[in-house]
């Protein structure tokens, strides 16, 4: 979508034009599920965050100041739904601890312990790094865009994104030798 285009909706969505707001969603739709579904790992939790990130966003329209991208503020409050759904579903997890899972052993399986390795990967990276890294390469993100979601610069943009290149590759070698 065109800037203004987008200036004009979020006019209107600032304004209380429900409409206005749901086509600014819509254009944002995929990569803010993309990020959800990133960052929680399964359908029905990126389904939760994605709603309350597009509840939060219509409830602080009115915040909004136009010097990002709408879509670069909706990732933002995408990511933090995310993290806030995260932290509930783990005080949940800690509660039922030891409960024991059956290791796949298919392909399909092997796929599923692959996947599984990447996100324990991501785990271990710091949250700045993980966000960087995650909203280049799965929501793929300009460094400009990287850089106005996390409030940083481009070149500490670029810096993160070399460091959590390399601390993947680290942690998948190992978890490859295991």
């Amino acid at each position: 979508m065109d800037r203004g285009r987008e200036a004009s909706l979020l006019t209107a969505a600032q304004g209380g034009d429900g409409r206005a707001f749901a086509e600014l969603v819509a254009a944002a739709q995929d990569q803010i599920w993309g990020v959800c579904l990133s960052y929680t790992r399964n359908h029905h939790d990126a389904q939760d965050a994605m709603q309350e990130a597009i509840t939060a966003a219509w409830q602080h329209i009115g915040r909004f100041n136009g010097r990002s991208r709408f879509s670069t503020w909706l990732h933002r409050i995408a990511v933090n739904a995310c993290i806030d759904l995260i932290r509930r579903r783990r005080e949940v997890l800690d509660d039922n601890a030891g409960a024991e899972v059956a290791a796949p052993t298919t392909d399909i399986g092997d796929r599923v312990a692959d996947g599984d390795r990447v996100h324990a990967a991501l785990a271990q990276l710091s949250p700045e790094f993980r966000e960087a890294l995650l909203l280049r390469e799965w929501s793929g993100l300009t460094y400009k865009e990287i850089a106005e979601a996390q409030g940083i610069g481009v070149q500490t943009v670029k810096s993160r994104l070399n460091r959590a290149r390399a601390q993947m590759r680290d942690l998948l070698a190992a978890a490859g030798d295991g």
